[in-house]
């Protein structure tokens, strides 16, 4: 192994300008750089881009022009995760370790049948509340990035990149069954992000005691805890207590990922979420309306796109 010197990231959307600056912040601009192809170099060359009303001058590359790194960091949305993986080839290299900051259970599965599970460190990002608008990040928590492995000769792998966000203030911290927190995570995201897209509010709305809309995202998270339990993996009332204090601890203006496609009319990530659940329910003979209800607003909500 190799001590981490450069990272490179795949995703120029909320979660990677916010980890991005701050890595760069205390690394050196020099030493982060944004991997994209063609056409969204395009898009992103002339933008001034700002995080928290500062501006940001990140370097973007294109992948062929890129250095190997000893870091990748996949922030990118679940859609965008195919095309990726080839955006990134050309960046891994023998000591390159590749994190994901994705939402849902499966990328690191993904991301390792192309490059092998021995590279891919589990993460999970907590508490965060970042938002993007007219080319600016907006946050007032930048959260905190929960790493694990699942396989015991990984240790080292692990060793250096905590060792590496440490150093540059990323709060992060080492979960033993990263596998569990991961689902607890999602268990979170497919409630509180589908309804609020689908109720066209924030944290603060789906938090209202009694309303519809927290019903159904308490529905959607209990039907997460049959399937996971299914999968082996045991979720309790206590977890979701947790997830429910997690969003109260945000600002209750903001808004999740979806609710942000929905504003912006961009395609989201509903299959990650409802999706999973719904062909989990199948797979398992789990009944799960709360997660088809969500599936179907979010589907009609899409089709209104133009």
């Amino acid at each position: 192994m190799k001590k981490i010197e450069t990272v490179n990231i795949i995703g120029m959307g909320a979660l990677g300008m916010t980890f991005g600056k701050i890595i760069a912040d205390h690394a050196g601009y020099d030493r982060v750089t944004f991997i994209m192809d063609k056409e969204r170099l395009k898009q992103h060359k002339d933008v001034e881009y700002k995080v928290n009303s500062e501006r940001v001058n990140f370097r973007i590359s294109l992948p062929e022009n890129a250095f190997t790194a000893e870091l990748i960091i996949v922030a990118v949305k679940y859609n965008d995760l195919p095309e990726a993986l080839d955006t990134m080839s050309t960046s891994v290299g023998k000591h390159t370790t590749i994190i994901s900051l994705m939402n849902g259970i499966d990328s690191e599965e993904i991301i390792s049948e192309r490059y092998g599970e021995d590279r891919v460190i589990h993460a999970v990002v907590e508490g965060i509340d970042a938002m993007f608008f007219d080319n600016e990040v907006t946050y007032s928590r930048p959260g905190k990035v929960v790493l694990g492995i699942t396989r015991r000769d990984m240790g080292e792998r692990l060793r250096y990149v905590t060792d590496f966000l440490e150093a540059v203030h990323v709060r992060c911290a080492v979960e033993k069954d990263i596998l569990r927190r991961m689902w607890c995570k999602f268990m979170l995201n497919v409630g509180v992000n589908q309804t609020c897209m689908v109720f066209g509010m924030g944290y603060g709305g789906v938090l209202t005691d009694g309303s519809e809309a927290k019903m159904v995202m308490i529905g959607a998270m209990r039907e997460v805890m049959l399937v996971a339990r299914a999968e082996r993996v045991v979720l309790s009332e206590d977890d979701l207590i947790f997830c429910l204090e997690l969003l109260e601890s945000l600002d209750p203006n903001s808004f999740p990922s979806m609710s942000q496609d929905r504003l912006n009319r961009k395609k989201s990530e509903v299959e990650m979420f409802a999706g999973v659940v719904i062909d989990l329910g199948e797979k398992w003979g789990i009944p799960v309306p709360a997660n088809e209800f969500l599936y179907r607003k979010v589907k009609k909500i899409e089709s209104s796109y133009v």
